[in-house]
């Protein structure tokens, strides 16, 4: 990049990231361009932001020659040490049949995703990618200026509703003195407002004194009462006890899917964390370490099988909910997808 004055960066873009319809050339380019601003905003060395650069070009490069309906989320990444960015692209067809032979170098053929690939997997900090002919490709990397974090246990996307440019839909993930807990919500309606709900209970979870998820979800309740209110709920994966424990208010969807068998429901009960709840209850579930806890908002429907997406729940908690959202998330409203496995 060229030395000067950057220009500041819209908050969403930090914190919640932004969308890109990417259907051109021009948009591919745009992508780049946001990526190395974004790089320069969270203060990365050169070498770095020129890897996000390439990765950049080629995952929306790759979106606008091959892909059908092809999407990308670019956000900030942080530890308590460091900051990086992410990207994760998002296609509905065609699909790979090989995916080893596609990341391949100089892979290019008329029908399937693959040039540049493996230029991502060399630049990239870490890389992910999901694909199955007929249904599309989720690729998601990441680059950070220095070693990547451990792999994370947990992770989810949202995306707003079409036109608006904020989601009311959120979500967080935290490890409070060794309580490994996730929170997913839904603000009420859509737009700003939504979207100020869904923050708070962002702020109170992370704040939250180590506690069950019904202590936690209860203080959240407390602590919205100046919003217009969400549905939420509270999940925490414990390994020792080989349990998922769970409360939630409102129209959360919780499920625990096992690598074989049917996925199970957890409990929601009525009410509106903020406004109305009755007595909040606290249920556990048994899981197992080769199973996924995956939570969604209302604007993700349920008709969708595990058994479609063969291989899909060995991938990252990332690929897991975006592949979700892809195919699951309707345009009518926010929605989000939160993925957790036990550590």
């Amino acid at each position: 990049m060229s030395g000067g004055a950057v220009a500041s960066l819209p908050e969403g873009l930090l914190d919640g990231g932004v969308w890109f319809r990417v259907e051109a050339a021009p948009t591919a380019s745009a992508v780049r361009r946001t990526a190395e601003r974004l790089a320069v905003e969270l203060g990365m060395p050169e070498r770095p932001t020129a890897d996000l650069s390439i990765v950049a070009a080629e995952m929306a490069g790759n979106l606008a020659k091959h892909a059908d309906q092809g999407v990308l989320l670019l956000r900030a990444v942080r530890t308590a040490e460091q900051a990086g960015v992410e990207l994760v692209a998002v296609d509905s067809g065609p699909g790979m049949a090989d995916t080893a032979y596609s990341v391949g170098d100089g892979h290019s053929t008329a029908g399937t995703l693959g040039i540049g690939l493996g230029a991502i997997v060399r630049q990239a900090s870490r890389f992910d990618l999901y694909s199955v002919p007929g249904k599309g490709t989720v690729l998601a990397a990441q680059v950070w200026p220095s070693e990547p974090p451990a792999a994370p246990w947990a992770a989810g996307v949202t995306r707003p509703l079409t036109g608006e440019p904020v989601s009311g839909d959120a979500y967080a993930v935290r490890d409070a003195e060794g309580r490994r807990q996730v929170m997913m919500c839904d603000g009420l309606g859509h737009g700003g407002l939504a979207a100020a709900a869904a923050n708070e209970a962002v702020r109170a979870f992370q704040e939250a004194p180590p506690g069950s998820p019904a202590a936690v979800l209860d203080l959240m309740h407390r602590r919205m009462s100046h919003t217009r209110g969400a549905a939420v709920a509270v999940a925490e994966l414990d390994p020792d006890a080989g349990l998922v424990r769970y409360a939630g208010l409102g129209n959360i969807s919780g499920t625990v899917i096992p690598p074989v068998g049917p996925r199970r429901g957890m409990v929601s009960l009525p009410g509106i964390a903020g406004h109305q709840r009755r007595q909040i209850r606290e249920y556990d579930y048994p899981i197992t370490p080769d199973a996924v806890v995956l939570m969604h908002s209302d604007g993700v429907v349920d008709r969708w099988t595990p058994a479609d997406y063969p291989g899909l729940f060995t991938h990252s908690p990332l690929v897991i909910a975006a592949t979700v959202l892809r195919d699951a998330g309707v345009r009518r409203d926010d929605a989000g997808v939160l993925v957790a496995r036990l550590p």
